[in-house]
């Protein structure tokens, strides 16, 4: 018996592992990535009363996109440090960047949010501590305009604005 393309009602369904995955910065494989957080969507509501109307309506409002914080292994890479250089000298280079959840294997894609037009906002050095055995771990945070969602092997580089 062959198993559908697509899970029954009711079936059980593994989520993804959350360690799995890489980091496109305008389609190229930029670094080694431990963490990425602060992927988040906020649709601001708007309340307004319908004349001869005694309840009060609500409607969706400005979208806000919430910073993403990229933790990555320090390396001799100048080109991330180098962006947000630039961005403090006021030349703002916005680029895609697409963070992709692989599939167990870590072989495919199974999902890849794209951040539209992202740009440096902060920076953080890595904790350095003479005792410390650990990775020096740098944090990169973006603003980006627009969030996308793509799934499966298909997804797509992002499209450029």
């Amino acid at each position: 018996m062959t198993t559908p393309a697509t899970p029954q009602p009711g079936a059980p369904v593994d989520p993804y592992r959350a360690y799995n995955f890489k980091l496109l910065i305008n389609g190229i494989t930029n670094g080694h990535f431990t963490e990425v957080s602060g992927l988040e969507v906020t649709i601001a509501r708007r309340a307004y009363r319908e004349a001869g109307n005694d309840r009060i309506r609500a409607v969706p409002g400005q979208v806000d996109y919430a910073p993403v914080t990229l933790h990555f292994g320090l390396t001799s890479s100048r080109e991330l440090w180098d962006w947000v250089q630039a961005a403090a000298r006021g030349t703002v280079n916005r680029r895609n960047v697409s963070v992709v959840l692989l599939d167990a294997a870590g072989t495919s894609e199974a999902l890849r949010w794209n951040m539209i037009n992202a740009w440096p906002m902060r920076w953080r050095g890595a904790h350095l501590h003479t005792l410390s055995q650990e990775i020096a771990i740098e944090a990169l945070t973006l603003a980006y305009e627009g969030l996308e969602l793509e799934s499966g092997s298909a997804a797509a580089a992002p499209r450029t604005a």
